[in-house]
C-alpha cells in the first residue's frame, strides 16, 4: 500500500498520527518526506470551522501530488472566550497574515502569553476548555474519503507547565492534575483529540488503501 501523506511538516503531529496508525498497517509519511513537497504552497486557512480548514488543507495537497492526503485542523476553544481561539489558535496572537513568518516556539509562547492575559480575572470554574482536531482524508480528484472529529477537555491553568508537546499543550489542565504537556507521548495518543481523531478516520483510510479504485 501507498504510504498517506499527512500535510504537515510538523514532527509533533506527525509523530502524533503515526503512532496510532501504524499499528494498523497504515504508513504515514510527511510533506518533508516527499520530493518537493515543502514546496508546494500552502493554502490559505481561512475557513469559519476546523471541518473547512482541514478539507481545504486536504484537497488542497492531494491534487498537487496526485495521491491521497490526510489533514487536520486543531485547535483549542475556550469556554469564557465564546469558543475563541478556536481556528484561529495558530495565529492568535500575530494574526493569519503575520503568524506563518513567525517560528512556531514564538509563535507558541505569544499565543500562550495572550491567551494568560485574556483569562487573568476569569475564575477558576470558568475557565474550561478543550483541543479539538478535525481530520480530513481527499483522493487527487477532490473526492473526500472520509472524515472524524476528536476532542480532549480540560481547563485553562494560570501558569505554563510540562516540556512536552507544542502549542497549548502546557495550559490545559487535565482533570487528574497534570496539563497535556506532563503526559507521556503514549498516554497523550491514548487520550488526545489528535489521536481520537486518527482513530476514528483509521478504518475507512485502510478500507480505501485496500481498495484503491
Amino acid at each position: 500500500m501507498q504510504p498517506i501523506v499527512l500535510a504537515t511538516t510538523n514532527p509533533h503531529k506527525v509523530e502524533e498520527v503515526r503512532a496510532v496508525l501504524a499499528p494498523l498497517g497504515i504508513e504515514i509519511v510527511s510533506l518533508a518526506d516527499i520530493p518537493g513537497g515543502r514546496e508546494i504552497p500552502e493554502p490559505r486557512e481561512d475557513g469559519d470551522t476546523f471541518e473547512a480548514n482541514a478539507t481545504l488543507k486536504a484537497v488542497h495537497y492531494a491534487h498537487a501530488m496526485g495521491r491521497i492526503c490526510l489533514a487536520d485542523d486543531s485547535g483549542l476553544e475556550v469556554d469564557a472566550l465564546r469558543g475563541e481561539p478556536g481556528v484561529h489558535s495558530a495565529y492568535y496572537a500575530h494574526g493569519l497574515d503575520a503568524g506563518p513568518s513567525i517560528p512556531r516556539a514564538e509563535r507558541d509562547s505569544a499565543n500562550n502569553a495572550k491567551l494568560l492575559r485574556a483569562l487573568e480575572h476569569v475564575p477558576e470554574e470558568q475557565r474550561g476548555a478543550r483541543f479539538v482536531c478535525v481530520m480530513v482524508a481527499a483522493a487527487p480528484d477532490g473526492n473526500i474519503l472520509a472524515c472524524s472529529r476528536g476532542t480532549f477537555d480540560g481547563k485553562i491553568g494560570h501558569a505554563a507547565r510540562g516540556a512536552n508537546g507544542f502549542g497549548y499543550d502546557p495550559l490545559l489542565v487535565l482533570p487528574d492534575g497534570r496539563t497535556s504537556a506532563e503526559l507521556s507521548p503514549d498516554e497523550k495518543n491514548a487520550r488526545s483529540h489528535r489521536g481520537a481523531a486518527a482513530r476514528g478516520i483509521a478504518g475507512t483510510l485502510a478500507f480505501h488503501l485496500q481498495h484503491p479504485n
